[in-house]
């Protein structure tokens, strides 16, 4: 396991006891030769992935604090000794990549980030690695960092003997909207012509899927690029075009416009179309401005680190997403400096970050009407069945409740912001709790349709397992709650059983 202070342990999973010959003492310092800039902010959030006798560990890095921050190198360990096996910087050091062409000048020397913070996949048949990445840094400012960033933003195939670059792809151009891959990449088999092709599903914050062929990096489903907003911003260099899968179809709005103002009174409606109407708003790909832009659908997703799951019987796809835009401000630094002295950072309800090394600092918030609730028309937070055979959506359905929403009428059809992801059972169940309310449900995968709640102690970020003693099926998962979407806490474990 590795931990959120950066150690990598091993256990005797009989006993509980380190394994005293593996790195010092069970243990494997992370914070080692990644350039550490501070200490804190150098995390790992998610397990590490085994394939073979090899343990690949990731990183987690504090976002928006600078330009040069610690770089996102994925190692791979020996499993039984901890010995460092091989490590993939993708920030591309090499003159030979041909990567690193896109990044201009040497700001591949002096960026970091583009770290795997999420869940990494192997594949053992093909002997392949597949690591999700993030924007480097800073996310929302990229003058430091112009060109395209390859590898960044992307699914990359490494050689799991020697952590070599077999392909990688690339979901976002220049990233200045921190749309890290943040779904596991998922490895799944698809149907076609009567064989199994063995492809790899990539959830998006943007709510897109890019399906791909696993053993080449090639859409299954075409992808195109399309010609994107461009900055205004003195210093900056958007990519001209970014890329969209043909099929499926976005799973969130891409756009908010005024005329598309929601609100639960009149008030809150044209409140939300003033606050709109002011701001840079072209979709997806509006970048980052000093009079503040629409990010939609926001750094929280789309699609987070909830991940996805698969049906293989019935070829179906089920992801839950958030649909909840935000406001994007970059700042002046020496107007941000003002700012902090005069205490005026501590008066604002959204987040800052400082970007240090960036001539510009940066301000986000939920885009909320007066009275707390999304400027965008509900819901909020949805669970979607997507055909793989056809690329089209069969179903989705709203997911999860806003319990301080619970009486205004139709709150049920509202859905909520949601963490935390779906099982797929052979018995076509999905399973999945995520919402802000306390349940687990449980929906038809033929359907969408809710056949069943169960009551948690505490709102549930997680993602249910299943297990079965002695013919008896059993499902569990943990509720603890989540800060940032303000929720029940709690410490549980709870355990289901099927009739």
């Amino acid at each position: 396991m590795a931990t959120i202070d950066a150690r990598l342990i091993a256990l005797d999973a009989a006993a509980g006891e380190p394994c005293a010959d593996f790195g010092e003492n069970g243990q494997v310092d992370l914070t080692r030769d990644v350039r550490i800039v501070d200490r804190g902010d150098y995390q790992v959030t998610s397990p590490p992935a085994v394939i073979g006798d090899s343990i690949i560990v990731g990183s987690s890095i504090g976002d928006n604090r600078g330009v040069e921050l610690e770089r996102g190198v994925v190692r791979a360990y020996d499993a039984l000794a901890g010995k460092l096996l091989w490590s993939w910087d993708p920030i591309p050091k090499s003159a030979n990549d041909p990567a690193r062409k896109t990044w201009e000048g040497e700001s591949a020397d002096r960026t970091g980030a583009a770290n795997a913070w999420s869940i990494i996949s192997t594949d053992a048949e093909l002997g392949l690695v597949f690591v999700p990445t993030s924007s480097p840094s800073p996310d929302f400012y990229g003058g430091e960092r112009k060109g395209d960033n390859r590898y960044a933003n992307s699914v990359v195939a490494l050689r799991a003997a020697t952590g070599a670059v077999v392909w990688s792809f690339q979901v976002v151009h220049h990233d200045l909207w921190d749309y890290d891959v943040a779904s596991q990449p998922m490895l799944i088999n698809l149907k076609r012509n009567r064989r199994d092709v063995p492809a790899v599903a990539v959830g998006t914050k943007m709510g897109m899927i890019f399906v791909l062929d696993r053993r080449n990096g090639k859409p299954i489903f075409p992808v195109e690029e399309r010609p994107a907003p461009q900055t205004t911003v003195k210093g900056e260099q958007t990519s001209a075009t970014q890329p969209f899968p043909t099929l499926p179809r976005p799973l969130v709005p891409h756009r908010l416009k005024p005329d598309d103002a929601w609100g639960l009174t009149d008030k809150d409606r044209d409140a939300c179309r003033e606050k709109i109407a002011s701001l840079r708003s072209e979709g997806v790909y509006t970048p980052p401005s000093l009079e503040g832009t629409v990010a939609i659908p926001g750094n929280a997703g789309g699609m987070n680190w909830s991940g996805m799951s698969f049906d293989p019987a019935r070829q179906l796809l089920i992801a839950n997403t958030i649909n909840l835009p935000f406001l994007v401000k970059l700042i002046p630094r020496a107007e941000f400096d003002a700012m902090r002295e005069t205490g005026a950072v501590n008066r604002m309800k959204g987040e800052f970050g400082r970007q240090t090394g960036a001539p510009y600092a940066m301000y986000r918030e939920p885009l909320m009407s007066p009275s707390g609730t999304p400027c965008v028309a509900p819901p909020w937070g949805k669970l979607t069945a997507v055909d793989l055979n056809t690329g089209e959506i069969r179903w989705d359905a709203p997911l999860g409740r806003v319990p301080q929403l619970a009486l205004f009428p139709k709150s049920s059809e509202f859905g909520s912001p949601n963490f935390g992801g779906s099982m797929v059972t052979a018995g076509g169940l999905v399973f999945i709790a995520a919402g802000m309310d306390d349940k687990l449900r449980a929906f038809d995968v033929e359907t969408g349709k809710v056949i069943w709640e169960g009551q948690l102690p505490a709102s549930s970020q997680a993602t249910p397992m299943t297990y079965s003693v002695n013919g008896k099926q059993f499902i569990v998962i943990c509720a603890g709650g989540h800060g940032k979407l303000g929720t029940k806490m709690g410490d549980h474990v709870v355990a289901f059983t099927l009739p």
